[in-house]
């Protein structure tokens, strides 16, 4: 018995030494500080974001496919059904949900850069803008996040403005993609849609054009910026038919989010992406960011760059329902050199140097 007793006492004393070792093990791992915490919650709401963008269409085009030869073939049948009912809806206001713009996913994915509005002039809720975007960069993130978002405080800064931004008309042909737009606030980079935010939904509406488009996205890159303007004079034709005021906006550090392989103008490459463009309405770009895991090594997330977006001066024009080609050129000249004003004004206080400048194409 004694021997037992004894037996039993060294068991338990073994099994709370080996408890004491793994407390002591456990208290010496690292724990994660609130720091590191944020750290990875912008993380991933920037891979959230990246993810939609590049897959949310395509991933459900390709599952609605494959469910029409399986016993749920009814589900995509009947969400067929539905996009031809609701094939108008994008161009006629779409589907706009103000719960959306204040998730608190946007507030990481602003702090991942971070991301920054400055605002130089008041916006009057009495009349409608189209906000022209600078530069395009590979993402729009500026322009995104600053007029889809409500974490940057747009409508805070300019009471009684609500902002939207316009994107390629083919996104709102892909499933569940277009739902995930629309509720945002993208629209159609259409006349149609523009025209009806323009004329059909009251007044204070701000339309934010990414002018450059994806011919633009081509020459982006760090240290250089390039716009594609001098030939689109569109916006400003639009802005003339609906009375609405021209502003000039621009994000510092947009281009500085990816490294991107910059093909020389003449060659092959280059020849092959711009006719891709024009097929498909967007540039294959051939691009590179961070990885998941590490900022050292390459991977499609972007790099954590400062972007800091300034919303210019409003630029009245007069209402005109067809303006002359000569109208359309002064304007689209007055908006220019406003916009170069807002570049050389802020390029200093926002990362960029005395001497760099702008070159519009």
């Amino acid at each position: 018995m004694k021997t037992i007793i004894a037996a039993c006492s060294q068991n338990l004393s073994g099994s709370r030494a080996s408890l004491q070792a793994a407390l002591r093990t456990l208290l010496a791992v690292p724990w994660l500080s609130q720091r590191d915490i944020r750290a990875a919650l912008q993380l991933l709401a920037v891979l959230q974001w990246v993810l939609s963008f590049l897959l949310l269409g395509t991933v459900s085009l390709m599952v609605l496919i494959y469910l029409l030869f399986t016993s749920f073939w009814l589900i995509p049948t009947l969400y067929l059904a539905w996009i031809i009912f609701d094939w108008d809806t994008p161009e006629r206001g779409g589907r706009r949900l103000p719960c959306l713009r204040r998730w608190t996913v946007w507030k990481h994915f602003r702090d991942y850069f971070p991301v920054k509005l400055v605002k130089t002039h008041d916006l009057s809720p009495s009349h409608n803008y189209i906000i022209g975007s600078h530069p395009h960069g590979i993402l729009c993130v500026g322009a995104f996040c600053n007029f889809i978002t409500g974490s940057t405080g747009f409508e805070e800064m300019f009471p009684g403005i609500h902002s939207f931004l316009t994107t390629l008309a083919g996104n709102f042909r892909l499933p569940l993609f277009r739902e995930y737009l629309m509720s945002g606030g993208l629209f159609p980079v259409t006349r149609r849609a523009i025209g009806y935010l323009l004329s059909q939904n009251g007044t204070g509406n701000a339309v934010a054009i990414v002018i450059g488009g994806a011919a633009e996205s081509l020459s982006c890159r760090p240290g250089v910026t390039t716009l594609i303007l001098r030939n689109r004079k569109g916006f400003v034709r639009m802005a003339l038919r609906h009375g609405a005021s021209l502003v000039p906006s621009f994000s510092f550090g947009e281009n500085d989010l990816f490294r991107q392989v910059v093909f020389e103008e003449g060659s092959w490459m280059r020849s092959i992406q711009k006719r891709f463009q024009k097929m498909v309405g967007f540039a294959p770009c051939v691009f590179y960011g961070r990885s998941l895991t590490s900022s050292r090594s390459r991977g499609f997330l972007p790099y954590a760059r400062p972007i800091t977006t300034v919303v210019g001066e409003p630029m009245m024009v007069p209402k005109m329902q067809n303006p002359s080609r000569e109208l359309v050129d002064t304007y689209h000249e007055m908006y220019i050199q406003a916009l170069l004003k807002l570049f050389n004004d802020n390029k200093t206080k926002y990362g960029l140097s005395e001497t760099d400048e702008l070159h519009i194409l």
